[in-house]
């Protein structure tokens, strides 16, 4: 174990951002390190996160809204530089590191000032707005993809594909395996849409799913996660077709879901897709085409590519065209083992475990690996998968 020392994590205040400091934290807890939270009010509205770990909430601009907007960001974002840079100077911090999202660069920028050494990961395939900001002066990249859009060639001698670090209870699901599925066994899909729910998941997955074939049809159990204010329409709607379905607005015991999930039908987010890959379980994606940079239609990709999922553009997203692909897999149970050991070939199992490696790093010259170089070998399938 390395000599105890103070990190602070400076991330946005959305899932995608906090779930993977809240695991990094985690795991630096547990090396013997002490953790600052550094975020927004919208960050610590997250339930159980970073339960007994000291939190700062400092202001941070978002630019947009022209140009009267963007002075009122970049105020609230000096007023956050010089309210992080009175934090390190009492607690100097070993390092900083930047999970992405406006909240986490007035911390980034304090870091600059105080001569701190930083790291940022990066979710997402393609490279955030505020990562790219800052990419040129931070001490390392930390990267959740092989291939990162929107990251420039100069700075990948500093890069490290790491993976984006899942909850404990998501990493153990690698270790069981798939869910049994026989001709006349229960179908279990699990449909979510990120931490705000997708109304069209909610809109289109009811309809879709009743005109699978009756054989499949009556064997389905379904959870779905939907919005407040879409709940009770899809619950008429399952009703009305005769599915067994469970609603919620959360999903609090989403690991055991996944664990038990035959096929998931969700957004690709970058946390899902860290969570399926992790697991093992074959998923259709619907990018959300408003995502900035369309990153979730980039984040798709590896695993499509793989095998393990199949991903439909939310503007060819339909009843008949989800009904196609479904069952284009799950009429089949050999198709749908083969996807979930292709989408659990390319999990990262160790993310929390390498970018807390690669944090505890940054007082020394980092190892060369970058993101340029080959990829590793991807490790041997599970028997359970075989």
């Amino acid at each position: 174990m390395s000599e105890p020392r103070h990190f602070v994590l400076a991330a946005g205040g959305t899932g995608g951002h906090m779930v993977p400091a809240a695991a990094l934290a985690a795991e630096l807890i547990r090396r013997g390190h002490s953790v600052a939270l550094v975020s927004d009010a919208r960050g610590v509205r997250f339930p159980g996160l970073f339960e007994g770990i000291e939190t700062h909430i400092m202001p941070a601009g978002r630019l947009a809204g022209g140009p009267v907007g963007w002075l009122r960001a970049g105020r609230a974002m000096l007023k956050g530089r010089a309210m992080a840079i009175k934090l390190f100077k009492a607690h100097r911090p070993a390092a900083v590191i930047g999970f992405g999202g406006y909240p986490a660069f007035p911390a980034l920028m304090a870091a600059f000032a105080c001569r701190i050494p930083t790291a940022i990961h990066e979710q997402n395939a393609v490279l955030g707005r505020v990562n790219r900001l800052v990419a040129g002066r931070v001490s390392a990249i930390a990267t959740s993809y092989p291939d990162v859009a929107r990251l420039a060639p100069g700075h990948w001698g500093k890069t490290r594909l790491v993976g984006n670090p899942v909850r404990e209870s998501v990493r153990m699901l690698r270790e069981r395996p798939y869910p049994l599925i026989e001709e006349d066994s229960i179908f279990r899909v699990l449909v979510t849409g990120g931490s705000q729910g997708a109304s069209v998941l909610s809109q289109v997955v009811p309809d879709g799913l009743a005109l699978l074939p009756v054989s499949l049809r009556r064997r389905l159990q379904v959870t779905h996660q939907a919005r407040a204010e879409d709940i009770e329409a899809v619950r008429a709607k399952y009703a009305e077709h005769s599915i067994p379905a469970e609603l919620a607005t959360y999903l609090p015991d989403l690991p055991e879901q996944l664990g038990w999930a035959h096929l998931v039908i969700a957004r690709a987010g970058a946390s899902t897709l860290a969570e399926l890959t992790c697991a093992g379980r074959p998923a259709i994606l619907v990018p959300l085409p408003s995502a900035t940079d369309d990153h979730q239609t980039a984040n798709a990709r590896e695993m499509t590519d793989a095998g393990g999922a199949r991903t439909i553009a939310q503007r060819h997203f339909n009843p008949v065209e989800l009904a196609k692909q479904m069952q284009k897999l799950g009429l089949d149970p050999q198709a749908l083992q083969n996807a979930a050991h292709r989408a659990w070939s390319i999990g990262r199992p160790e993310a929390t475990g390498d970018l807390a490696d690669l944090v505890e790093s940054l007082d020394g010259p980092l190892r060369p690996n970058p993101v340029g170089a080959p990829r590793a070998a991807r490790p041997k399938p599970q028997a359970a998968y075989a």
